[in-house]
């Protein structure tokens, strides 16, 4: 075990890092340096590094879209009170293939995405989804070839989209890495993010850190929707950290049992983050719940019963948040 610091919007947390050797190598695409992203997924977490990347030298960031959001997003993104116009890439007129593709979407829309993208990803491509749960780097994969994926999510940020505003107070960062042994096109990806000035992580144990994000989604989101709670709740009534850390619980029991190498102090160290988040601030499935949105239950409780179900590990705790979030779904659509 290692224990290595890192910050979040200036704040110093201890994060414990196993590092362990990359389990396939892989050939991977000669790089040149990357001079502009393509985002496809503007919602209240894409929109945020989309907005950061807009303000960087150059604007380097071209904006995924068909034709019905790209008459609406031509108005301009309400992004923190400022009308934010971005570059548009129209998924019927792809003149260019993309260096790098970040994608900010929902898991239930990862298939519709593939097929957005398909056009932009050339033989140089690099694509670096930043999706909630464990899956999405592996159906990239089949789709584009392991060669072209990236494994990223992002972590601490508190933006919240509500009707056609988005808001948020910190940015958090994107941490990503490589399982598939692409070790240079990280490297590529990480100085397009420094000369961008975008915060990141670029993170030697990357599937050990998705697991890390898993357990605290299967936490702070799922209980956050059920008890209607924003982080402020969170901050103050132990209770709530309670519930969280006993979902969460069950996710390190089969982590242990997949030799994932994470502990109870990686759900002990996941409350200053929350601490240092606008107490106004909402988890994504809390947005959707209120929003009347299909959330993304099926990432969190439903696949833990069902890796659960596969190791011999009883998940009682996910089974019951799993039944109650769907009648949250139920009764709010």
């Amino acid at each position: 075990m290692k224990k290595k610091t890192f910050s979040v919007n200036g704040k110093a947390f201890l994060h414990i890092l196993s590092f362990k050797p990359i389990l396939e190598k892989n050939k991977g695409i000669i790089m040149a340096d990357i001079k502009k992203a393509h985002l496809i997924g503007l919602g209240a977490v894409g929109a945020t590094y989309a907005s950061l990347l807009h303000k960087a030298e150059g604007s380097p960031i071209e904006i995924i879209v068909d034709e019905e959001r790209a008459a609406r997003y031509r108005e301009g993104i309400l992004i923190n009170g400022e009308n934010v116009h971005f570059n548009l890439a129209l998924q019927t007129e792809a003149r260019e293939k993309a260096e790098l593709i970040l994608i900010a979407v929902k898991a239930h829309h990862l298939e519709a995405t593939i097929e957005a993208i398909r056009p932009f990803v050339g033989s140089e491509t690099l694509i670096l989804p930043l999706l909630n749960g464990i899956t999405s780097e592996e159906i990239l994969a089949k789709a584009f070839g392991s060669e072209k994926i990236l494994h990223g999510f992002c972590v601490a940020l508190d933006s919240t989209k509500v009707n056609n505003e988005i808001r948020f107070t910190q940015t958090g960062k994107i941490v990503f890495g490589t399982a598939f042994g692409l070790e240079k096109e990280a490297d590529s990806v990480e100085a397009f993010f420094i000369k961008t000035k975008l915060p990141h992580t670029k993170a030697d144990d990357i599937l050990r850190e998705k697991w890390w994000k898993f357990m605290m989604n299967v936490g702070i989101n799922q209980i956050s929707s059920i008890l209607g709670a924003n982080y402020g709740v969170f901050q103050k009534q132990a209770k709530a950290r309670e519930l969280m850390k006993d979902a969460c619980l069950e996710v390190l029991k089969i982590a242990e049992a997949k030799q994932i190498q994470l502990s109870e102090a990686d759900i002990d160290g996941f409350f200053p983050i929350i601490d240092g988040l606008s107490p106004e601030g909402k988890t994504s499935m809390l947005q959707d719940i209120e929003a009347g949105r299909k959330t993304e239950v099926e990432l969190f409780s439903l696949a833990v019963i069902e890796i659960g179900k596969k190791l011999g590990i009883a998940t009682p705790i996910n089974t019951l948040l799993y039944k109650m979030i769907r009648v949250l779904e139920e009764k709010n659509s």
